[in-house]
Formats: structure tokens, sequence, C-alpha cells
């Protein structure tokens, strides 16, 4: 990997991090929330609060992808 494209990807990498802790402090199982943590089309406020109100994480997860 070039200095370039590792500076370029350097950035992302905590965020996506933190995204997957946010998903499995909601409560996605470790699988599920890696997916959703690596799409940065899905909303992750919306993820949170799916579950947060009650919503099976099998229902989220259809909804969301």
């Amino acid at each position: 990997m070039s200095k370039a494209s590792t500076a370029a990807a350097g950035p992302i990498e905590p965020v996506r991090q933190w995204r997957l802790q946010q998903l499995e402090r909601a409560g996605y199982p470790g699988y599920d929330a890696h997916v959703l943590s690596e799409r940065p089309d899905v909303d992750l406020h919306m993820a949170v609060r799916l579950l947060a109100a009650g919503c099976p994480v099998d229902t989220a997860l259809r909804i969301l992808l």
C-alpha cells in the first residue's frame, strides 16, 4: 500500500471502529454490527433508534439494508 493510500484510509478506520462500537452497544450482534459499520449509507442514528424503539434486529436490518 502506498503512503498516499494509507494516509487516505487512515481517518476512516477510527470512524468505522466508533460506528461498530455504537452499533454493538445498541444491541446489534457482532456480525450485523460489522456489516452496518462498513456501510456509510446506513444512518447510524436510525439504526440505534430502531432497536431502542423495540424493533427486532432482523427487521431493523431489512429496513436499513
